[in-house]
This record gives C-alpha cells, structure tokens and sequence, in this order.
C-alpha cells in the first residue's frame, strides 16, 4: 500500500478506513478488533473517526478494541473530529444542532476522544463543518495548548471551501496537514470549485468522503447515476476490473493532489476491492469518459 506523507512528522496509508457506521456493522469487540486486524494487514493504517459517528459512540466502541489488544493503537494513525453538537441522550448538555469551534469545545472534545480511544495522543484532528462563528484565533489558541500538551500531534479541517481552509490556515503556527470533503463521480465540486487546485498550491493532501457517493453510483435511477454507472461498467470492462468500485478508487487515486479516499464499510471484501482498485491503472480517456458522464455535458 502506498504510503503519503502529510508532513514532516505524519504518513498515512493511501487508503483510510472508515468508522463512521462502525455500529451499524454489528461487531463484538472482539470481532472488530480481528477487522482491525486484516485491514492492517492489507496497508491501510488510517483510521477515520468523528466524536458525532454512531450518536457519540463509535469512538468509544473502536477504544474498548484498542484496550482488548496491547500495541494496535501504535500501529495505526487515529484521524477524528470535533465541532458538531446535537441532541443525544449521551449529550445531554447539548440543547440544539449547532456548530461548536470555541476554545473550551474543541479542547473538552479531545479530552473525550482520548478517553474514549483509550489513549493519550490523536494523530490528526479536524474541525469537522464550517462554523459561520468560527475565531480563528480560538482555534489556534486551543491547537496550540492541545499540541504543546501532546495529545494531538497534527491538525486538519473537513467540507472547508478555499477561502475558508486559508483564512484559518493564515492563523495556526501548525499548518493544516488536510481538508477532508466528498468527493466521488457523481460529486465533482472539489475538482471545478477550486479545493483540489488549493490542495495542490499549499502540498497538502486532501481525503475523500463518501467515494462511492453513498451507493447512490450502484443503485440510483437518476439520469446522471445511469450516465455514470454505464461509464464505469465500460471501463471496467477495458480494464479487467471485478467490480465498478475497483474503477472508482482508481478514478479517485488517479488524480495529482494524491486524494486519499475514505473507504466506509465493515465488510472485508468491499475493503479489499478498494485496495484492488489502488492497483489499477486507467487512461487519460477512461478517467475524463468518467468525468465528462458524471457532468453529462462534454468538456471546453
């Protein structure tokens, strides 16, 4: 698996394995810890998180996996985020929906997060969605104390527009290492909206969510699923690939910002198409017959 260097101190594995629905797969701890496991042993070390996932509980379930084997947690690169806040009977302080980016938020997050992975350091943390009240000095300050005291080692943001990852950018001493957005071939703003372009200005390399645009390329009957999903199926054929999802991760992998996609199942076998697809090779031609499908009109 290839690997990508964030910066200087930071490696990821090309592909990041994804827990948002890690309660959804309906693992002992047991059980997780053996998917933990075999997805290592595939090169993926990335693991992405959020405190939100699983109503405030997948962090705490993937901790109780770490805790059940001694040494895993040092193997793997823990990514989660914080900045979201909504009603849950596991945050009962919470009193709306609403967006968090304060000082004394984001640092009460992290002590969190760490307790719930059972351990004393994150590897990368994110701002997870554009706080309309965002201080970028709060921000900093609170990077800075949770830097100088260890417990988080580099720092990102998620679904941040070009200005907004710049205007923060700006402020921090520690430079942002990623911004994580979706993208997929049926979501191409990153590449037309000038993220994928600041990507490759600043060197800093972005993650994708929701690569597979959330099933909706397999089973959508909308027009331009139908156009893309065709595109796919052909190309795969050119390509001797054993599914159209092994053609997406290459699509995706194929592009100069070194886009590392987030790879959101629980399922082995969908995890080992993803790092299949990281082997294929498509043309200029194949990866723009995708593109131009997913826009459904041709290019300039």
């Amino acid at each position: 698996m290839e690997r990508v260097k964030l910066n200087d101190n930071l490696e990821f594995s090309r592909l990041v394995h994804g827990h948002w629905r890690l309660m959804d797969w309906n693992l002992s701890n047991e059980e997780l810890v053996k998917l933990i496991e075999d997805v290592y042993d595939l090169g993926i070390t990335t693991v992405d998180h959020a405190d939100i996932y699983g109503n405030f509980s997948c962090e705490e379930k993937f901790g109780e996996a770490l805790k059940i084997k001694k040494g895993l947690r040092e193997k793997l690169e823990i990514v989660t985020k914080c900045g979201i806040k909504f009603k849950s009977d596991k945050r009962p302080e919470n009193k709306s929906h609403c967006y968090d980016t304060s000082k004394e938020h984001i640092i009460k997050s992290v002590e969190r997060s760490l307790n719930n992975f059972n351990t004393d350091y994150i590897d990368l943390l994110l701002i997870h969605r554009v706080d309309a009240l965002l201080n970028p000095y709060e921000v900093s300050e609170a990077f800075s104390k949770l830097k100088k005291d260890g417990k988080v080692l580099n720092f990102g943001v998620s679904n941040f527009l070009p200005s907004q990852f710049n205007m923060l950018n700006s402020y921090l001493d520690d430079k942002l290492v990623t911004n994580q957005v979706e993208i997929s071939p049926l979501c191409l703003n990153a590449f037309e909206d000038g993220t994928l372009d600041l990507m490759l200005e600043k060197r800093v390399k972005p993650m994708a969510w929701s690569p597979l645009a959330g099933g909706e390329i397999f089973k959508g009957e909308g027009e331009r699923a139908v156009r893309v999903r065709k595109a796919l199926e052909k190309v795969k054929y050119e390509v001797s690939a054993n599914d159209i999802d092994e053609v997406i991760y290459a699509w995706l992998l194929m592009h100069p910002s070194k886009i590392m996609p987030i790879v959101g199942s629980g399922k082995l076998e969908r995890i080992k198409s993803a790092v299949n697809g990281s082997k294929l090779k498509l043309t200029r031609d194949q990866w723009f017959e995708i593109y131009v499908a997913s826009r459904g009109v041709d290019i300039p």
